[in-house]
């Protein structure tokens, strides 16, 4: 058994149960007697050498993880470039894993990071030097391929149908003509959005209207099921996924453009949304632009969504110290009354740098919800609950853990 340390490091934003999948990693690299040591920040971290030693924190410390939101390492966005484009980066990169003997690296994040990571399956030929790539899913946007669902995405899930049905309690408390509008995150994808759908218990539950970026936005159809809500009702809850577009396939609000897709800044859809509200039906709308509390919040985590995090880093760990190589630990479910779901390894090279959007049959007829099949596919990704552990306080323990650098 070789004693060459590996390398974890997390990318891209955080989510609930992120640190899960550290904790398999770290874990798994323990029970096999191997190091591991973890980049701060990211890719950025790595290249800047900046590395820590998960071998010297205590059991009882590491284990915290299992409850601890954030990224316990830190993220950052930074990617690294084709060999032809940053050559300079991969030998910064060399430099760091010859000075510490590693060869294999699993990169934690969603689909940017995984194309960093299936970019650098090839880092050997460029660089002479031999290095095992194994990426590890994360993402609240649920826009990976190849796994059944990214690990982060139920517990947003979770705790955007469960703010959905508090809010629409409030909203039957009065009798005054209500607009409440929810933006969610997502990109250009709208699974987040979609997701409120699980909050209905009866027919004519709030959200209402679901506005979704696979679907182009037509006003005149989504005033006038406004219009017949307020009739019905006497209010009306409207999801909108940050990346809606209009006709033109653009979107209809960006808080930061970017000539490279996927890197520019969406926000702003929700308010957007109000203005059309109040310019065309003389209506105040309520916006609650629910941004990163969506991916911050530990305590309305999904049970299903720790449990694979957790897994699909462990066996990272495991498939690194066996030999293989650039794969991603894609989640498989395997249907039935009770769906279960394992590990399966999936290219890296078929799913970096690529965008898993809605299906079709997903959607309804008229782009303004989902449809059964939708609601079939998330509701088993929503069972249980794991409680974060309080203090003393009466709130949750989310004190950060001290990484010795190396």
């Amino acid at each position: 058994m070789t004693q060459s340390p590996l390398l974890y490091l997390q990318s891209g934003g955080p989510t609930s149960v992120l640190n899960a999948s550290a904790l398999g990693a770290i874990e798994a690299a323990r029970r096999k007697g191997q190091p591991l040591l973890a980049a701060r920040d990211g890719l950025a971290g790595l290249i800047q050498g900046r590395l820590v030693d998960t071998s010297k924190v205590d059991e009882a410390e590491v284990s915290r993880l299992f409850t601890l939101p954030g990224a316990s390492f830190g993220v950052s966005r930074h990617m690294i470039a084709p060999y032809q484009e940053a050559p300079q980066e991969w030998q910064a990169v060399k430099q760091v894993l010859e000075r510490h003997g590693i060869h294999h690296l699993l990169i934690n994040g969603g689909n940017g990071s995984l194309g960093c990571a299936a970019r650098l399956t090839e880092f050997e030929r460029y660089t002479g030097y031999p290095l095992n790539v194994i990426g590890i899913p994360k993402t609240i946007d649920n826009d990976l391929l190849g796994t059944d669902f990214c690990p982060g995405f139920p517990s947003s899930a979770k705790f955007l149908a469960t703010l959905m049905r508090e809010v629409a309690l409030d909203m039957n408390s009065t009798d005054l003509q209500r607009v409440f509008i929810m933006e969610t995150m997502g990109r250009h994808t709208g699974w987040l959005a979609a997701a409120t759908a699980a909050a209905r218990q009866n027919p004519g539950d709030a959200p209402h209207l679901i506005l979704l970026p696979e679907a182009a936005f037509d006003p005149l159809a989504f005033l006038q099921k406004v219009g017949q809500c307020l009739e019905t009702h006497g209010h009306c809850a409207v999801t909108v996924a940050e990346g809606i577009t209009g006709s033109d396939g653009k979107p209809v609000a960006e808080s930061r453009h970017d000539q490279v897709y996927g890197h520019e800044q969406l926000g702003g859809a929700g308010a957007w949304v109000a203005a059309l509200v109040r310019s065309e039906l003389g209506m105040t709308a309520h916006v609650a632009q629910v941004d990163c509390l969506q991916r911050a919040a530990r305590h309305r985590v999904s049970e299903v969504d720790l449990r694979m995090a957790y897994q699909a880093g462990r066996v990272a760990v495991e498939w690194a110290l066996n030999g293989v190589q650039g794969m991603m630990t894609g989640i498989v479910r395997h249907p039935g009354t009770m769906p279960s779901w394992q590990i399966e390894p999936v290219s890296l090279v078929d799913i970096g740098d690529q965008e898993r959007r809605l299906p079709p049959e997903f959607i309804d007829a008229e782009h303004l919800d989902v449809t059964p099949a939708f609601l079939d596919y998330l509701r088993p990704l929503l069972a249980g609950e794991a409680p974060p552990s309080y203090g003393s306080d009466g709130l949750p323990d989310c004190r950060s853990i001290a990484w010795p650098s190396v």
